[in-house]
């Protein structure tokens, strides 16, 4: 089976970190298209690959477009390769020198325009509007989490990286 991540919390300065030994591997680990990037066709993020991707969890959509179809502006879907993972329990125990939990989270990723163009500075305003719209209800409803107690949202760029995510840890 897959490599559970765990939380260990610095014995040093107290803060909880993600140690995940599935995801060793780097990027430049692996082998990339001469091009640099996969074909448009081949990307599961943009519009019209709906099925290729978890079911969303949330969309802006125009026209009362149906969810998981075409039509969205905005969409947020689970993590195909999460680091963190909602299911389970914290399973909180002593390992060595360092207190440890099971990697408890949500990782979602969103996909900030149906081309997903590779920067945000070259989406209108309404569209940017949208992602931090977006943003704000991911946090506020994961928020309800008791679980959680942080949020980290960033911003991968490129075919090597991925895309924008919302993550929530423990």
């Amino acid at each position: 089976g897959a490599l559970i991540p765990e939380l260990r919390k610095d014995p040093v300065i107290g803060r909880w970190v993600i140690i995940s030994t599935e995801r060793a591997k780097r990027p430049m680990d692996f082998a990339l298209p001469q091009d640099g990037g996969e074909p448009q066709e081949a990307c599961p993020f943009c519009e019209g690959k709906e099925a290729d991707t978890p079911a969303e969890i949330y969309a802006i959509r125009a026209n009362g477009a149906k969810p998981n179809e075409r039509g969205w502006t905005v969409r947020v879907i689970p993590s195909i390769k999460p680091v963190l993972r909602i299911e389970g329990e914290l399973n909180r125990r002593a390992k060595g020198m360092y207190d440890v939990m099971q990697g408890i989270g949500a990782h979602e990723v969103l996909i900030e325009d149906p081309t997903h163009t590779a920067n945000i500075a070259d989406l209108s305003v309404e569209r940017i509007h949208q992602v931090l719209q977006a943003t704000v209800h991911r946090m506020v409803d994961l928020e309800r989490d008791p679980r959680f107690r942080y949020a980290l949202w960033f911003k991968n760029h490129g075919a090597v990286a991925g895309s924008g995510r919302i993550q929530h840890a423990r």
